[in-house]
């Protein structure tokens, strides 16, 4: 990778951190920090997040009405917090607990703080508030990821989104920021030949050095590029960072085939903070000098590292408007191996997507949405696909399809969804002329709106193989 030029190290010496300091923000210092943290002993790091735990857990029972309340119904004392396992004496947060209680989680000292809401992919849209701690937190923490790939602020980049809270606000500021910073963005919500076309254009006009966007979105992007022959490796992109959605490996292989570079993936939320960012050398760190992450099972007791479950976290500069034991929805593994780069964070092993990507069988068997998905990604003429299981009995696959697709293809995707939920499974296949996204701009390949049986624990199944 070649080094930064000028004008880069101009931007991200001086404009930016003079940007983020009219903001009042303090995140070239914070990501100092995170530089040299990120090197230190998993020790050392467990004894930094235990000691930023103690304060968030004080200033939360001092100064949150929630949580005062919920401290003294308990008795739970922040001061005798000794290890991250004391954590645990703390209920888990919800979506529903932010809705119910709303201005309880606001800190009494707090101003400025800015209204969040996430999309309510999952069913469950959730509003929430952001001080300057926390988004300064947030920013320096994708900052370091973003240098780990030998790229920084000022460099060439393209953005591919679909988030309303980032298009909606394309002021003249802000066109002035992006042009300052050589950042493009474009829309994720429309993805037409014409639209696709643009989009192959504008990033060949801009050579990028770096992409960032839904792995779906530089998929879609990718494969119109190659199905209209243009060359988009010659560019100089040296890395395509994605998140926001599940990164399956054909799209990782698209698009570092199709733009000729590296895919890192990067895995967070607005509600719950930039959990974690692939490094070069494959490592999915945690970004552990701010966030505590648990993985705990159905019973909401943490589980093994290397077992699956899901993702609870307690963001650290969230003062002002606290997460702790935040539920995300999301499933993962958490790594058992250090990673080979010698960092000492911690890392998830594997990103399995939300709760909702996850079917259930008429026998209560939990699986993946993968277990599905193998069905359908390697039929001929299949171009784009969205599975949706409505009820127990009743799942739909939507297909769009091109040449070369047999009629007969259809009758092997009723048998194996049947095969993996249960013979008496009603599968039906709906032929459509399009998918449209989520409202935030994403797609999602599988939804569930089932849940484990009513008094039968699930039993996840042991893998999503063909």
């Amino acid at each position: 990778m070649t080094a930064p030029g000028p004008y880069t190290r101009f931007v991200a010496g001086v404009v930016f951190p003079l940007h983020e300091r009219l903001k009042q923000h303090n995140t070239v210092a914070v990501r100092r920090g995170l530089e040299d943290s990120q090197w230190h002993k998993p020790e050392q790091l467990e004894q930094l997040q235990v000691q930023r735990l103690r304060r968030l857990l004080a200033e939360a029972g001092n100064h949150v009405p929630y949580y005062r309340q919920l401290f003294q119904r308990i008795g739970f004392d922040p001061a005798a917090v000794r290890s991250l396992q004391d954590l645990q004496a703390l209920p888990l947060l919800t979506k529903a607990d932010f809705r119910l209680h709303g201005d309880a989680f606001r800190h009494a000292h707090a101003v400025g703080l800015a209204r969040f809401n996430t999309g309510g992919s999952s069913g469950e849209p959730l509003v929430f508030y952001i001080g300057r701690e926390r988004v300064s937190h947030d920013v320096a923490a994708k900052w370091r990821a973003t240098r780990w790939w030998g790229v920084d602020i000022g460099d060439r980049e393209t953005v591919v989104w679909g988030s309303p809270i980032e298009l909606g606000a394309q002021d003249r500021v802000r066109a002035l920021r992006d042009k300052l910073l050589r950042t493009q963005l474009l829309p994720a919500f429309e993805m037409s030949e014409s639209k696709l076309d643009g989009f192959v254009a504008s990033i060949r006009e801009q050579r990028p050095r770096m992409l960032f966007g839904y792995p779906s979105a530089l998929t879609h992007i990718a494969q119109h590029a190659a199905k209209r022959g243009v060359a988009m490796d010659d560019l100089g992109i040296q890395v395509a960072f994605v998140t926001s959605e599940r990164l399956y490996d054909e799209q990782r292989a698209t698009i570092s085939r199709v733009f000729g570079c590296r895919v890192a993936n990067g895995y967070g939320g607005r509600d719950a903070g930039f959990i974690a960012h692939e490094c070069p050398q494959g490592g999915m760190h945690i970004t552990a000098e701010d966030i505590v992450v648990e993985i705990v099972g159905a019973d909401g007791r943490p589980v093994p590292h290397g077992q699956p479950g899901e993702i609870v976290t307690t963001h650290l500069a969230t003062r002002d408007f606290p997460f702790i034991r935040y539920r995300t929805g999301d499933m993962a593994v958490r790594g058992t191996q250090p990673c080979a780069c010698g960092r000492g964070l911690p890392t998830l092993a594997e990103i399995q997507g939300r709760s909702t990507d996850f079917v259930v069988a008429q026998d209560g068997t939990v699986m993946h949405g993968l277990s599905l998905v193998y069905i359908l990604r390697d039929l001929a003429g299949v171009q784009a696909f969205k599975v949706v299981q409505h009820d127990i009995g009743h799942t739909s696959v939507q297909l769009v399809l091109g040449e070369g697709f047999d009629p007969g293809s259809e009758r092997l995707i009723v048998e194996g969804f049947k095969r993996r939920l249960g013979a008496g499974v009603r599968v039906e296949v709906q032929r459509v002329t399009a998918i449209a996204p989520e409202k935030s701009g994403k797609f999602r390949y599988i939804v569930s709106h089932v849940t484990a049986a009513a008094g039968q624990p699930a039993r996840p199944a042991e893998q999503a193989h063909a």
